[in-house]
């Protein structure tokens, strides 16, 4: 007999099958220290099967950021929400301003920092969602007061099929 899905959720219940959104109130959701940048989670994967995972960056005034490198398996999208966020791709640069929106697609060299005299703040997309544990993996190590050296780095990233490049 088939399910009347309008009368199931006007009684209050999920249809069998059916999941319920997730919701994530400002300053909530799981935060990240990663050196001067904090990160907190917003979505890591695991409701989403892993097909899309979000956070949101705070990078303080004149903050470098990660190495140049590219991600072989995943999609990064960034959304500027305050401040200025520079990209750069080895072989040049944008200044996006709050409201921007940058789309770094697999195989594409890039980094980002904040030069700028105010913070900087993005929303940070990852499709698939793995690369949220690389970030974890950062903070732990970072928490745990172990200093990461340049062959560590290289080797974090490999597993999360990021290479870090020279531009």
């Amino acid at each position: 007999m088939p399910v009347d899905l309008v009368e199931v959720i006007k009684e209050g219940g999920v249809p069998n099958g059916f999941t319920n959104v997730n919701y994530v109130a400002n300053g909530e959701g799981e935060l990240l220290q990663l050196g001067p940048i904090s990160m907190r989670v917003l979505e890591d994967g695991s409701r989403t099967d892993n097909r899309f995972g979000a956070v949101r960056f705070v990078i303080p005034p004149k903050t470098p950021g990660p190495p140049q490198h590219i991600h072989i398996m995943h999609d990064e999208t960034f959304f500027v929400v305050k401040g200025v966020a520079r990209f750069d791709t080895g072989t040049t640069h944008v200044d996006a301003t709050t409201g921007d929106f940058v789309t770094v697609p697999p195989r594409s060299m890039h980094t980002f920092s904040n030069p700028f005299d105010e913070p900087a703040e993005m929303i940070c997309t990852f499709t698939p969602a793995y690369y949220v544990e690389y970030f974890r993996l950062l903070a732990r190590a970072a928490q745990s007061g172990q200093r990461l050296t340049p062959a560590d780095m290289t080797a974090a990233m490999a597993n999360y099929a990021t290479l870090p490049v020279k531009p």
